[in-house]
């Protein structure tokens, strides 16, 4: 076995004693097709207000921005499927958030593979990442072999579908890489097209950030939530699953195995009225390990006005 054969196989190896269910290594270059489209979706305002999107363009498209001497991109996935289910009739919370959030769990397990890299291989400079620095993660993904980009813009992985995150490890050893995922298997489906409440997924494997029930219920700062959406959310109140619920390919899920996303017990059996009576001391005891604290306290209680028609100057804090 050559250095590099032996490297990828220690990688990979730490990967699956970290709990990734896959790891795809691509090698590390500009990603020009990318840009493109990114800067087509960017210049029809489809960010909404998050800003940020139209940040650090460069260092979205080119890793060797993010890590001098970049060779190789890892892509690993972790599954984040849940093996319980909210009670019927609460307001409904994307399965993403149902544990601890991903960021804390994800980020300690980078920076221990990357440790164990630098132990095993020797000197390797990287950086981790997920989901919250300028990292095409599904782009690279499709090119390390590990799925398509289905038309709800997620990643969708043939063997196990979408509920995975996505982390993201650039280094500057070279590696084995694997080959792009090169087809397409959603084929004439248009299920999360005809199902989205919101029509916020476009026909071209485009989706509308702007319209989307995961960027009001989160993204959005504003105090209101537009009234035109009124009576479109169907009951998300942070988040949505909707175009992944009805794919097809997510019949192939499963639960996770890893225990830091085991659904926090108040997420699943609150009814509407213990989310509508709950004090915001509370809440930041029981959610303060959760992505629902992202929206806050003020933005939850929004969001909930919001789906039950209440008139949303009612909302605490407004």
């Amino acid at each position: 076995m050559n250095p590099i054969e032996k490297n990828t196989a220690i990688i990979r190896s730490a990967a699956a004693r970290l709990g990734f269910e896959y790891c795809g290594i691509a090698k590390a270059q500009r990603l020009d097709e990318d840009a493109r489209r990114l800067e087509s979706w960017l210049s029809k305002g489809m960010q909404g207000s998050m800003q940020y999107m139209e940040n650090h363009f460069e260092l979205r498209i080119d890793p060797t921005k993010l890590v001098p001497g970049a060779r190789s991109v890892i892509t690993l996935l972790l599954n984040y499927f849940p093996d319980a289910h909210q009670q019927e009739e609460a307001p409904k919370i994307s399965k993403y958030a149902y544990g601890r959030d991903y960021h804390e769990v994800i980020r300690s397990k980078l920076q221990s593979m990357l440790a164990f890299i630098q132990s095993e291989i020797g000197e390797v400079h990287g950086r981790g990442f997920v989901d919250s620095a300028p990292v095409l993660e599904r782009a690279w993904a499709q090119r390390a072999g590990l799925g398509w980009i289905g038309r709800n813009g997620n990643l969708i992985n043939k063997q196990h579908g979408s509920f995975f995150f996505i982390a993201t490890l650039i280094v500057d050893l070279e590696l084995q890489y694997d080959d792009p995922f090169a087809k397409d298997y959603c084929g004439t489906c248009r299920r999360c097209i005809d199902a989205c409440p919101t029509n916020a997924i476009l026909d071209n494997k485009v989706v509308d950030g702007s319209r989307c029930i995961s960027y009001f219920t989160i993204e959005l700062k504003e105090k209101l939530i537009p009234e035109e959406m009124q009576g479109k959310f169907d009951g998300w109140m942070f988040g949505c699953d909707t175009c992944q619920d009805v794919c097809p390919w997510n019949r192939f899920s499963h639960a996770t195995s890893e225990q830091e996303f085991s659904p926090i017990p108040e997420l699943l059996h609150f009814s509407i009225e213990e989310w509508a009576t709950l004090t915001e001391d509370t809440f930041k005891k029981i959610f303060r390990h959760s992505p629902l604290k992202r929206s806050k306290f003020q933005g939850i209680q929004r969001n909930l006005h919001f789906i039950k028609a209440l008139p949303q100057k009612e909302a605490p804090g407004k």
